[in-house]
């Protein structure tokens, strides 16, 4: 039983997206130079257990500020169904920061070679950071999360940190540049994947939170997400445009589809309708980072 809730509260289906922007920076590094496998594979592992503390640290501080209710229109998860403690999930948000911290240096270590460089040392804190940031979003005296900053946060951390950060780490090459056009994309997409579910859940969260859905309004807020796409889609473009050298290179449009049919659901859905968004945005997402790599 604990089993089963500790895998609903890692939150899964949200996996995809974190791949998408680590993905992504793979896909740019191979276009460009060869990739060590060793180095990539502990990338993604890192990514993922990140996500994770994420998933959980965010669950643990919405039971402790009391905004997961009976009320809350998402899926239940495991404190607010009495299938975990609080001391559960501590539990599980320390071992997945060992996982993250194990992974992360064993990636440093193929990628660079030593943990006794200015290099290393850099990247080392800069998961640090990650770490930090992932627990503060909803846990803490003042987390930001509450403050509608998590827009911010994702944009920098899924789109940016993950996309130009992989390809780096995959090539160490400074021109992360390169990656900037498509790390733009996957930011904005994974804003997206958060807004909707700020949106889904605006009336409980009006009472212990701030999100920027909240302070957009419904309206505002669906036009924000339309915007979001949109904006993610140019970005995509333009980068396929510059480095493609065949039909091939703009293959990821087969899932063009599926954005739409997202933003339709965002306009029409609304309360719990609006769930299923989440994850057809995030493996929408995650298709459209994979189908960049065929070239």
């Amino acid at each position: 039983m604990k089993i089963k809730a500790g895998i609903r509260s890692l939150r899964v289906r949200a996996t995809p997206l974190v791949l998408s922007g680590i993905g992504m920076g793979i896909s740019v590094a191979v276009l460009e130079h060869s990739v060590s496998i060793p180095t990539a594979v502990f990338l993604v592992l890192t990514a993922v257990c990140l996500q994770f503390v994420s998933n959980l640290s965010n669950e643990l501080g919405d039971s402790l500020s009391g905004t997961d209710t009976g009320d809350r229109e998402g899926m239940r998860y495991s404190i607010q169904s009495g299938e975990l403690t609080q001391l559960d999930l501590k539990k599980m948000i320390g071992l997945f920061i060992g996982l993250s911290c194990i992974f992360g240096l064993l990636m440093i270590y193929f990628a660079i070679g030593t943990f006794f460089s200015l290099e290393a040392v850099f990247f080392i804190v800069l998961g640090a950071c990650a770490i930090v940031a992932a627990m503060r979003y909803t846990l803490g005296s003042n987390p930001y999360g509450y403050r509608g900053l998590g827009d911010i946060f994702v944009f920098i951390f899924f789109g940016l940190v993950a996309t130009c950060g992989g390809y780096y780490m995959c090539t160490r090459d400074l021109a992360v540049w390169h990656a900037l056009l498509p790390a733009c994309a996957m930011g904005c997409f994974s804003v997206g994947v958060l807004n909707v579910n700020n949106i889904r859940d605006m009336k409980t969260d009006a009472a212990t939170r701030v999100t920027m859905a909240i302070r957009m309004g419904e309206k505002g807020s669906r036009l924000y997400q339309t915007l979001l796409i949109v904006f993610g889609w140019v970005f995509i473009t333009i980068w396929a445009a510059q480095i493609a050298t065949s039909p091939k290179g703009f293959l990821y449009f087969i899932t063009l589809p599926l954005y739409v049919m997202h933003v339709v659901g965002v306009w029409k859905g609304t309360g719990h309708k609006l769930d299923k968004m989440v994850p057809l945005l995030s493996i929408s997402t995650f298709l459209l980072a994979m189908l960049t790599f065929v070239r």
